[in-house]
């Protein structure tokens, strides 16, 4: 079944063809024209748009449509659903989340953690554990070669030394086993010194650094453990690690947004003007009984922010600023990488979580909800329950009925499994909130790549 969708944004209409990826910006005639071609005739177009446009000019849109869906860039089909990359897809844990530190030196009003415990006891994870954890991965990873580790937490660098133990083990036994090890750290910068920053930037393939923006917004919600602002604290050690970060590593400095800061546009370009180049500010999620928590209501605010930031974003990108925000980087052409977006994160399956007791969940968004153990990585045989692999792994965008119908789901992968189970207690009904503004977020995307391309150099 074919499916467009079209918007206007910044001066531009822009008809997108859902299922190949195509992107056409079109005058008045043809963007009206859209809806029409597919369902009537010409003469009934004619007859439709008369009174509003000339007939040479209703003729010309007509037949350039036509030549578009000719050429499979308009109206195209989906042919992914029974795609063979996709039907017979076996997956292979390629990627662990440690959870080296159920603790934390800061306490996020926001922290889906619980101050970093996740309503558990504090506790370290051992060497041994993490060492059980390399080894889980590696053996099950298939031929997959290039594999990623991420150390979260909490805050991980309450336990550097394992940290670091745990790098050398796996660089130890990576080469013999034909893999690759991306290692990935989240830190709230407060245990960052010259020390620790250099072994990051030396071992690190990417660095999460959490910060709000602002400096007011950021000490509202992420105080010190003394009820300090954060900000004055974390900041200049951020910009170290940055200012000294190897150009071949990434990293890019990640906030949250809530209800307090819904003008957060001023928070992504306070961060380029502080320059940090690849940024990220994701919208909280968090029950509406929680003051800070998004609303509906929220949603035109949140909207308009979205496109503000995106026109500024965009300038900034025809004048050929390296800055970057995360949610506007989509990869707008289909192709292999189209079966990875519909099929979703790969928790459950590619993705696990590892707590600092050794339990496995399916991501760091489940932990701490008990049902989702899957196993521990001390029991002598590891064996992943069946049914609960099954139920993430069927969890895609052609068995999600809201997903089905949106022209979003090539872009989006279905949304997040945590957030629909908190909300919806359903892994296939996705929280409603989250993908009103992953749309509006891909619709930012689209504009901005069809304004370099129309007025790039």
């Amino acid at each position: 079944m074919s499916m467009i969708h079209k918007f206007s944004m910044n001066g531009y209409n822009i008809v997108l063809d859902v299922n190949g990826g195509s992107v056409h910006v079109v005058d008045e005639v043809a963007y009206k024209l859209v809806d029409l071609y597919k369902e009537n005739t010409k003469e009934e177009i004619l007859n439709t748009l008369k009174d509003e446009f000339s007939v040479d000019k209703i003729e010309e849109a007509y037949e350039e449509i036509k030549v578009l869906e000719s050429e499979g860039l308009l109206y195209t089909e989906d042919k992914y659903e029974f795609h063979p990359n996709f039907v017979a897809r076996k997956p292979v844990v390629k990627a662990l989340c440690l959870h080296v530190a159920h603790d934390c030196n800061l306490k996020c009003k926001y922290c889906f953690a619980a101050q970093g415990d996740f309503g558990g006891a504090k506790e370290m994870m051992s060497f041994e554990i993490g060492k059980k954890g390399i080894d889980y991965l590696i053996a099950n990873s298939g031929t997959r070669k290039n594999l990623e580790i991420d150390f979260f937490g909490g805050e991980p660098l309450m336990n550097f030394d394992v940290v670091k133990q745990l790098v050398e083990y796996g660089r130890s036994i990576e080469k013999q086993n034909n893999k690759i090890i991306r290692f990935t750290l989240t830190t709230n910068g407060v245990l960052l010194n010259d020390e620790n920053i250099e072994y990051i930037n030396e071992n690190m393939h990417n660095v999460v650094l959490s910060l709000d923006g602002r400096k007011d917004i950021n000490d509202n919600m992420r105080p010190t453990l003394n009820d300090k602002g954060s900000y004055d604290l974390i900041l200049p050690k951020f910009k170290k690690l940055v200012e000294n970060r190897p150009k071949d590593k990434y990293y890019y400095i990640r906030g949250t947004f809530t209800r307090d800061n819904l003008d957060f546009s001023k928070d992504v370009i306070h961060f380029a003007n502080e320059g940090f180049k690849l940024t990220s500010v994701e919208p909280v999620v968090g029950d509406e009984s929680n003051p800070y928590a998004l609303r509906a209501e929220d949603m035109p605010k949140v909207f308009e922010e979205y496109e503000n930031l995106a026109v500024e974003y965009a300038d900034m990108k025809v004048k050929g600023d390296d800055f970057k925000f995360f949610h506007f980087m989509i990869d707008l052409n289909q192709g292999p990488c189209v079966i990875k977006r519909i099929t979703g994160c790969g928790a459950g399956n590619e993705y696990l979580s590892i707590t600092p007791n050794g339990d496995i969940y399916p991501c760091h968004q489940f932990v701490g909800n008990e049902e989702y153990i899957m196993a521990n990585i001390l029991d002598k045989e590891i064996v992943l329950p069946t049914e609960l692999r099954k139920s993430f792994m069927d969890a895609h965008v052609y068995s999600k009925d809201d997903c089905k119908k949106c022209w979003n789901k090539f872009y989006c992968s279905g949304g997040c499994h945590a957030n629909a189970m908190n909300f919806n207690n359903d892994i296939k009904k996705p929280y409603e909130l989250g993908c009103e503004m992953q749309k509006k977020r891909t619709e930012c995307s689209i504009m901005i790549q069809a304004k370099l391309m129309l007025e790039g150099e």
